[in-house]
């Protein structure tokens, strides 16, 4: 005799007439059906739309930059002339520079009372500073009014990811024009490595910092009082890595297969629940159950 190979067949199926259609169950079906498609559709949203997934580690991971960091500066002092502002960087490494010029732009405010400058410059990768005085002017002002608002200092490339929101210009918007005007600024920085690895693997370097800070009265050798704004950073071993990824396919189709399984399951015992309960009752009131 030979193998009847639809033996092996495992979704038996029932006759149609002997099926008894309902309008319980075709509530339940049609109630059953809206359901599965909100949820395929709320998985193919997330399975189409991209997480971030952010991780630490000590290391150094732009290592093509040289031992720089790029930086961004802009700011205003509303009561310094142009000819009087320079930017100093120093660092452990031995550098003192007084009065950087290079890629930086000073623009008059209040008719030439003050100035905004914008300077672009980079800095050594171990602990130093650059600070805004007046350190390099040919002939020091008697009284340097150093109130300002700091519009930008950022660090490294720029990141425009909207799922990201880390402290890449902590500075903006601080407002010192209220402050005394004879007084110095220390702003302490503690500058975060940050790496930003998209979904083609391209990877862009920026930093992250936070920020202390503190206002006083610097006197000079000479008794005078000679103000600066400071920018004091050391650099955090720690390394913050984002990296944009995609659910994979087999996890999408995973969670379908469940999602359609589960629901027609549960919906089906429902089903049954309240078939065999409906059929009870009419059996109660026929008399046929005792």
């Amino acid at each position: 005799m030979p193998f009847d190979f639809r033996r092996l067949d495992i979704y038996r199926k029932v006759p149609k007439d002997l099926t008894q259609p309902t309008f319980t169950g075709a509530i339940i079906s049609v109630c059953c059906c809206f359901f599965i498609l909100f949820l395929f559709l709320s998985e193919l949203t997330g399975f189409i739309a991209t997480e971030i997934v952010n991780e630490l580690y000590v290391d150094d991971p732009d290592k093509t930059s040289g031992g720089k960091i790029e930086v961004n500066l802009n700011i205003s002092l509303p009561n310094l002339h142009c000819e009087l502002i320079g930017l100093d960087i120093q660092d452990e490494m031995g550098r003192h520079e007084v009065g950087h010029i290079d890629k930086s732009m000073k623009i008059p405010l209040n008719n030439g009372d003050g100035c905004r400058f914008e300077g672009h410059f980079s800095i050594n990768k171990v602990p130093g500073n650059f600070h805004v005085s007046t350190h390099s002017a040919t002939a020091q002002p008697q009284n340097p009014d150093m109130t300002h608002v700091i519009h930008k200092l950022t660090f490294g490339d720029k990141l425009q990811v909207q799922n990201i929101h880390g402290a890449f210009n902590a500075l903006e918007g601080a407002d010192k024009l209220s402050s005394n005007p004879l007084a110095s600024y220390d702003y302490i920085l503690k500058i975060v490595p940050t790496v930003y690895e998209d979904m083609s693997g391209k990877q862009r370097y920026s930093y992250q910092y936070t920020v202390a800070s503190k206002e006083y009265v610097a006197y000079s050798h000479t008794g005078r009082i000679i103000p600066a704004i400071w920018f004091r950073y050391d650099l955090s071993p720690i390394t913050v890595k984002y990296t944009e990824r995609r659910q994979p396919l087999y996890r999408f189709i995973t969670t379908i297969c469940a999602i359609v399984g589960g629901t027609f399951t549960v919906a089906g015992i429902l089903d049954s629940c309240i078939f065999t309960a409906s059929e009870a009752w009419k059996k109660i009131q026929l008399g046929k159950m005792q």
